[in-house]
């Protein structure tokens, strides 16, 4: 009996051992997210390497941090086994098909067409897995409407898959038949399938930014400016707004000054991983002051 209770005793201490290792890592796990969520990519990677055991959660915050630093390859490599650990997860499934996407968007080009494969596969899977699944569908949305047919692209499927947003969400519907209209150059339709998202979904900033660079891209400064103040007044201090209307005036050359000022502000900003990364407004900000 003294040695059956030995045994147990050291049954149990095993069990606490494993039981606090695993707490361990969920509390280290959490703290790698505050730090992804307040877009500060190298403490969070330093936490998630110090953690012994691995799993698919570990794995694919990740390579959502590399992703966000623009190390696809290093990105991918972190989500095949974030997939491989949890293979009917569709939100790891279609962050491995944008790193995919982005290191076609980084190859050469014999490369580009086997990461851009790649991509779809990925995209495609994370919709059969979740036929709901707005982000998704939108990427894969954006895929089939791009890429040329020989590597899966196509107007007849981005067309199919517009109908299955709408199901989802009926602004996000306006917007995709808007992205075709506008790739068959038929703006008239598109502009009004952009103003139905924004009567749809009116508080939605993102909807404004949307018609402001339609508008903007037809040359149609001054409305596209409208749109821009008509976000304004229901989010003043978005840092995405901030963004798009410095990115505006640099691509329409105008108001540099003042779009080199919203660019400072940005940077100076509370980011989001949702808000375009830091990299990109110093790269404008370069632009600007070069010019």
């Amino acid at each position: 009996m003294q040695g059956r209770g030995k045994q147990v005793f050291l049954k149990v201490g095993v069990f606490l051992g494993l039981a606090s290792l695993a707490l361990a890592a969920e509390l280290q796990l959490e703290q790698a997210r505050k730090y992804y969520n307040l877009t500060e990519f190298d403490k969070s990677l330093a936490v998630l390497q110090a953690i012994s055991h691995k799993d698919g959660a570990v794995w694919a915050l990740t390579g959502r941090d590399y992703y966000m630093q623009a190390d696809y390859k290093k990105a991918a490599d972190a989500l095949e086994k974030a997939v491989a650990a949890e293979p009917n997860n569709a939100e790891y499934v279609l962050w491995l098909g944008r790193a995919y996407g982005r290191r076609a968007e980084t190859s050469s080009p014999l490369m580009a067409m086997v990461h851009a494969g790649k991509a779809r596969q990925q995209f495609e899977k994370a919709v059969q897995l979740n036929p709901h699944y707005l982000e998704a569908l939108n990427d894969l949305f954006e895929y089939y409407l791009e890429a040329p047919a020989f590597l899966g692209g196509g107007l007849d499927k981005a067309q199919r898959l517009a109908g299955e947003i709408a199901k989802v969400d009926s602004a996000e519907g306006h917007w995709a038949q808007a992205r075709l209209a506008e790739k068959q150059k038929e703006y008239g339709s598109a502009e009004e399938q952009l103003r139905s998202a924004i009567a749809l979904a009116p508080q939605q900033v993102g909807r404004f930014i949307d018609l402001a660079k339609f508008l903007a891209r037809q040359g149609r400064f001054q409305e596209s400016d409208q749109s821009i103040a008509n976000a304004e007044k229901i989010a003043p201090d978005s840092p995405k707004l901030m963004y798009a209307k410095a990115d505006l005036y640099i691509k329409s050359k105008r108001n540099l000054g003042v779009a080199k000022d919203l660019l400072k502000r940005y940077l100076s900003s509370s980011l989001t991983p949702d808000d375009p990364p830091r990299s990109d407004a110093m790269k404008l900000l370069q632009q600007v002051q070069g010019s």
